[in-house]
């Protein structure tokens, strides 16, 4: 459980009426049909998505079968082990940053009240733990006091904010975070962008125009561009993933506002119909209280098996 340390218990607790209950099947009890559809109904319920949970109850099923197993507890693992699995056939799962290039540009993008402000603050407080030097660009500049929610983040994390004006164009604020991280020799630029709802094509080309100036200024291009989606959304975020896929190839996911969600099956269902890493998950508002996604401490720690 070293990756996910304090946050285990904020991962029990967010996702605790779920992962109880589904938790709660794996018991002494014997093995009868009842309990196949009483798990797949707490896997749809809880946002694993119908394809994933009858995928996962045919695969359980069968290992049943082969062992020959009589009681519903002698499975809990073999699920566990199926859970985590689903998470890790997704390359790049849980994976850092990349800041291989200097300045590297991480853009972060999703639609209204996602996360992505306060997603940008704890990575940059983050970063600075690990040694790294950061600048915030608020390239949100049309939500009334965006910059200066940015700012505050930038205050508590003691990094710098590049911001304009109020309606200022956003791609302006890239291209000048750029050049100020090139002339102090900043590592990591993370940008803040507007959200955006994933219908309105004049938005989407705005921020197809941001990766252009990004590519053309920063040694490594775009660097990262992650998905900031509120876990509180479940399947209904889903549609805004391709559409942003295509103003911007995204490299993975940030699963914001865990902590407010009770259905923890998102997260497999991220990594089955997105088929993009989840990188970061957050749990609540403090600096530190974002982590990498680690497949086998999340479902561990929503199965209660912290010993497992």
């Amino acid at each position: 459980m070293a990756i996910f340390s304090g946050l285990v218990s904020k991962v029990k607790n967010a996702a605790n009426k779920w992962s109880q209950g589904v938790s709660n099947l794996f018991s002494d009890s014997p093995l009868t049909d009842g309990f196949w559809d009483e798990l797949e109904e707490r896997l749809i319920g809880g946002d694993v998505g119908v394809e994933a949970s009858e995928r996962l109850i045919s695969d359980l099923r069968q290992v049943a079968v082969e062992r020959r197993i009589a009681h519903t507890g002698e499975l809990k693992e073999a699920f566990a082990g199926m859970l985590i699995k689903c998470l890790d056939e997704i390359p790049g799962m849980g994976s850092p940053l990349d800041i291989s290039s200097v300045p590297s540009v991480v853009l972060l993008v999703g639609v209204n009240g996602s996360g992505k402000t306060t997603t940008a603050g704890k990575l940059a407080a983050m970063l600075l733990k690990q040694g790294r030097s950061v600048i915030l660009a608020a390239a949100d500049t049309y939500r009334a006091a965006a910059s200066e929610q940015l700012k505050a983040w930038g205050e508590r994390a003691s990094v710098r904010v590049i911001a304009q004006s109020h309606g200022s164009d956003s791609a302006a604020v890239v291209f000048d975070a750029i050049q100020a991280a090139k002339a102090a020799g900043t590592e990591v630029v993370i940008v803040d962008t507007a959200g955006r709802l994933h219908t309105k094509s004049n938005l989407m080309d705005e921020l197809a125009k941001v990766g252009r100036v990004v590519a053309r200024e920063a040694p490594g291009g775009v660097g990262e561009s992650l998905l900031v989606l509120d876990a509180v959304m479940g399947q209904n975020g889903f549609a805004q993933a391709e559409a942003f896929n295509r103003a911007i190839p995204l490299s993975g996911v940030v699963l914001s506002k865990f902590d407010n969600t009770a259905k923890g099956g998102i997260a497999l269902c991220i990594a089955q119909k997105l088929r993009l890493p989840i990188r970061y998950i957050g749990l609540g508002e403090g600096t530190e209280d974002i982590e990498p996604f680690s497949p086998p401490d999340f479902v561990h720690a929503l199965l209660d098996m912290e010993n497992a």
